[in-house]
């Protein structure tokens, strides 16, 4: 019984410690990063992740570093 009380404490850690990485990452990749949220639901976590691994990022490209000619 006393498991019983522990795992909504179980289930919201692992939550965190699932959005907090895909946050970011959608922040960096120029979307909003409340998307997410939805790697907690079952299924949308995975058409996220393929949205997210073949979509056009909105973020402008690295200027290339300039080396001097020698």
């Amino acid at each position: 019984m006393a498991m019983l009380a522990l795992m909504p404490i179980f289930a919201l850690i692992t939550i965190v410690v699932l959005v907090i990485p895909y946050w970011m990452i959608w922040k960096k990749a120029g979307f909003s990063p409340w998307l997410s949220l939805l790697v907690v639901i079952p299924l949308v976590n995975l058409v996220m992740l393929y949205v997210l691994a073949f979509s056009e990022w909105k973020v402008a490209p690295a200027t290339p570093a300039v080396y001097p000619r020698v």
